[in-house]
């Protein structure tokens, strides 16, 4: 008896063991899956921490999530309002910055530091914040597959995102502080809810007339499933206000999905109470967390609860319409025709009533969800543009995972159509797909949203296989596959070898483990930190210059409300600092300073008119203009005459806000330089022309070269001369970094013509590499030609120039010189200042913009400059005979004449300094 009991005891035990593992073997898998998402993002942590006080990020965004993020720590749980500390001289409205995804950051980090959390602390939950997220994400992807293929769809859908190598890895790793991870989260989250929302609905069957006869009971729970669906398709737009394309994803699923149901001879009540209860959930929400008026995609502004509240009233409109077709007996084939119509006669309504709303919408649809409407501008930005090699980058972003996804989508639509099987969350699934398909092949940013459609497509075609095959889904599938048929072992071993060989080794260009160790801190913030810290230890803070004291008006995580004009009035004392818009959110973070583009790109037009001003006249017109500039013409199309006329229009307010400072980098003037140019209208090859050049060989070539226009531009005269004979700008900081620029070209008939390959090109380890395998070509001449050296950012300040005058006895028109002598600190480079002037009566004046004496400091508001004169102004004349050879600055030997002295309050001040 006790031999028959243990017996029986060994079976019960391992029955119950196997039904547990049944019933929860893909809990352990999933937490697998979601530690190694965690590890791949986080293997690169320790190049990001903090260390002697500087934040590393990647990527320009993350800089401003950081400035957000501090903010709701120093002022939970609220965000920032409007912030002066960019876009000067306006300040702007963040909009989609400063969201949900900046207060879950800010709270996690006040929990962790006790509700005083240091920078430091605040850092090190940032940076483990976002792979933390990452790995959340794998929670509704796999509730999502397996709805749609059962427990072994859902981890395999699981499995694919773990390992997928591409632009959603390298959004979500240690560092990369933007909201694209939180996007991702919450738009699953938010499909999720709605899926669950509809099946609920299909079976519950919520109708017209149980709402009018009140069966409260029969209709909470559709109702429950639907408000949560609406809360969360709420959040992810509280992370990302342009998130909005989900409500208009949603409004063509409910239009698709009803017309089909009515024009099938069923009534749609169920799917309309989904919609209508929903989108009525979301328009509530975001209507109360709105923060301004205006209509656009990229602030909580009325977009979002106008759109949520028209798909609502929408799915109400077509039940009530259905409910007519029934009632007057017509045929239901003909619904979806006259749905058409009312959506056209709606459009054009819209169109014509509200023009401003339809722009906004239709903007924000060409050239974001359909690849049409690109705009020059935006296609300097490279995660705008549409993929250069669609299945070369598919594939290395999703392996073969994209084509089986595609062959999931059709069977799903199959089973929609052909079946009787067809359900309305499968429908959802296929607009969604649909959807983010056309989104990720206009614009390559938008395939780190892909990755779910394609894991989730491939959990329903591992399912719809296992279904067809008869194969069990639970433990016992490989005893049940001997009797179900060979055919379906080999049609689902084939689809895994075919989903994972390509993303792992030996098969794999790129594994997601190797993808996760390449992550590091962007270029940018480390090429300019050490310029941007000492901008921020000598120079006035912004409200101190020239002796003002308002620093206390412009606190760095202050409170500043949203002005009327979107025009903020900074106070005595605020500057700016001129830029391109790459670099505004380094700028602001890195030395708290205000800079006037942002990546935002706002005023990039603007920056891209001063940078490429063909003289220091129309360069000091353009920031003249700037304050004042509000009319629809950028500055770049204004001659000097209508650009003084504007300038003439500035307020007193606006008189005071200047822009003191001008900071450029090798990229601004090297291969960044098209993307300026292309903002003021001008295509790049009109700065390059073919010229005779000096290879590094030592040949004399015809080959492409930049041309006066290039050197003639501000950005070029400031960066590559060092602001020689020009009269208000001084470099007050070399960085300790150089780079190395080059020309290359390359010619394939033995040097007969020659090809630009790269021209005024930064000489980067890749651009290196690019020009070595160019040299290991037997077919390919390679020549390098016109290099040079320059550190890497230089500083320069804007001052008013001292006024150097003198008497000489000379004839008239002869040229007057002064040569001054600098040695910039920093990097230990010396150069030399000259400038110009012609005598006049016996007399000349000249300005100057450098000063042999400094006599302002920082605390007085001015400026520590760390480039210093080796002595005084050497002054010499040179007669001259004609008009030619004075402006080429030809004449007889040049003769000493005096000495000058200029102190620093002189170049300030604009005063007169005798030689």
């Amino acid at each position: 008896m006790g031999e028959h009991t243990e017996r029986d005891e060994r079976t019960f035990g391992s029955a119950s063991l196997l039904g547990l593992l049944r019933r929860w073997y893909h809990v352990p898998l999933l937490v697998v899956a979601m530690a190694f998402m965690f590890w791949v993002r986080v293997q690169s942590y320790d190049d990001f921490v903090f260390a002697d006080g500087a934040v590393r990020l990647r990527a320009v965004d993350s800089w401003y999530h950081w400035r957000t993020t501090m903010y709701t720590v120093n002022n939970w749980p609220y965000t920032m309002p409007y912030d002066p500390w960019t876009a000067f001289p306006t300040g702007t409205y963040v909009g989609q910055f400063g969201t949900l995804f900046d207060q879950l950051l800010a709270t996690v980090a006040l929990l962790v530091g006790l509700g005083d959390p240091s920078k430091q602390t605040v850092f090190a939950v940032v940076l483990l914040a976002i792979p933390a997220l990452a790995a959340l994400i794998a929670l509704p992807t796999y509730a999502i597959g397996r709805r749609l293929g059962g427990r072994p769809g859902g981890l395999v859908a699981v499995a694919l995102l773990a390992l997928f190598p591409g632009l959603f890895l390298t959004r979500t790793t240690s560092g990369m502080l933007q909201h694209h991870v939180a996007e991702v989260l919450f738009m699953s989250l938010a499909i999720l809810a709605t899926m669950v929302a509809l099946r609920v609905a299909e079976r519950e069957r919520p109708t017209y007339d149980r709402v009018i006869e009140r069966e409260y009971e029969r209709l909470a729970r559709p109702a429950g499933y639907s408000v949560l669906a609406g809360l969360a398709i709420a959040l992810y737009i509280w992370v990302w206000p342009p998130g909005v394309v989900l409500i208009g994803i949603l409004g063509l699923f409910f239009l698709i999905e009803l017309s089909v149901v009515t024009a099938g001879g069923k009534p749609p009540d169920h799917l309309a109470f989904v919609g209508a209860v929903a989108l009525g959930t979301t328009g509530v929400l975001t209507l109360a967390t709105m923060e301004v008026t205006t209509v656009n995609a990229t602030d909580p502004s009325l977009l979002q609860p106008l759109l949520a509240f028209a798909v609502a009233g929408g799915c109400l409109f077509m039940t009530w319409l259905a409910r007519q077709w029934v009632s007057r007996r017509i045929d239901s084939r003909s619904y979806p025709v006259a749905v058409a119509c009312v959506i056209v006669v709606s459009m054009a309504t819209v169109a014509l009533i509200a023009p401003h709303l339809w722009n906004t919408i239709a903007g924000n649809v060409y050239g974001r969800v359909i690849p049409f409407g690109y705009s020059a501008t935006a296609l300097t930005v490279p995660e705008v543009q549409p993929p250069d090699d669609l299945p070369r980058y598919v594939y290395s972003q999703y392996g073969l995972a994209f084509y089986t996804a595609l062959i999931g989508l059709v069977a799903l639509v199959g089973r929609s159509v052909f079946t009787d099987d067809h359900r309305a969350e499968h429908g959802l699934i296929v607009v969604w797909a649909l959807f983010l398909t056309s989104m990720a092949f206009t614009q390559v940013r938008f395939n780190y949203y892909y990755v779910i459609p394609i894991a989730v497509l491939n959990a329903y075609l591992v399912g719809l296989i296992l279904e067809r095959a008869d194969l069990s889904v639970g433990l016992d599938s490989v005893r049940h596959a001997r009797s179900s048929g060979f055919v379906g072992v080999v049609l689902v071993a084939a689809l895994l070898l075919a989903l994972f060989v390509p993303l792992v080794p030996p098969v794999a260009d790129t594994t997601v483990v190797e993808a996760g160790q390449t992550a590091s801190p962007s270029r940018d913030a480390m090429f300019w930190k050490s310029s941007n810290t000492w901008l921020a230890e000598n120079s006035p803070a912004p409200g101190e210059w020239g002796g003002a004291d308002n620093a206390d008006d412009l606190e760095y995580y202050g409170t500043y409300s949203i002005p009327e004009d979107r025009d903020f009035a900074y106070p005595e004392g605020a500057y700016g600092v001129m830029s391109w818009w790459d670099y505004g959110h380094i700028i602001t973070v890195q030395a708290e300073r205000i800079p006037h583009a942002n990546p935002f790109q706002q005023n990039a037009q603007s920056a891209a008119a001063f940078l490429t001003a063909d003289s220091e006249q129309r360069g000091e017109l353009v920031l003249a203009a700037l304050p004042a500039a509000e009319g629809e013409d950028p500055l770049h199309s204004l001659e000097n005459e209508e650009l003084a006329a504007v300038a003439d229009e500035r307020t007193a307010q606006q008189e005071g806000e200047e822009i003191r400072y001008v900071m450029i980098s090798s990229e601004m003037v090297g291969h960044k330089f098209s993307a300026i140019a292309t903002y003021t209208g001008v295509d790049n090859d009109a700065y390059w022309d073919r010229q005779q050049v000096l290879t590094d060989d030592g040949e004399i070539i015809t080959a492409p070269a930049r041309n006066d226009a290039y050197e003639d531009t501000m950005l070029s005269r400031l960066y590559y001369d060092d602001a020689d004979g020009m009269e208000h700008y001084r470099l007050v900081h070399d960085d300790n970094q150089t780079t190395r620029f080059a020309s290359v070209a390359v010619s394939h008939d033995g040097g007969e013509s020659w090809q630009p390959r790269f021209v005024n090109r930064e000489m980067t380890p890749g651009v290196e590499r690019s020009v070595a395998e160019l040299r290991a070509d037997p077919d390919v001449e390679v020549a390098v030609y016109d290099e040079r050296v320059q550190p890497s950012v230089k500083t320069y300040e804007r001052v008013e120039g001292a006024e150097l005058t003198g008497s000489v006895d000379a004839p008239e028109g002869s040229t007057v010189t002064a040569e001054l002598e600098l040695t910039a600190e920093e990097s230990g480079r010396t150069f030399t200042y000259e400038q110009t002037a012609r005598v006049e009566n016996g007399e000349f004046t000249m300005t100057v913009p450098y000063a042999t004496e400094q006599d302002r400091s920082v605390e007085e508001g001015y400026t520590d400059s760390s480039v210093a004169a080796d002595g005084p102004y050497e002054i010499s004349v040179a007669e001259t005979e004609t008009e030619t050879e004075i402006e080429n600055g030809i004449g007889d030997e040049s003769e000493a004449v005096g000495t000058a002295e200029v102190p620093e309050s002189a170049i300030y001040d604009g005063e007169r300094v005798e030689v």
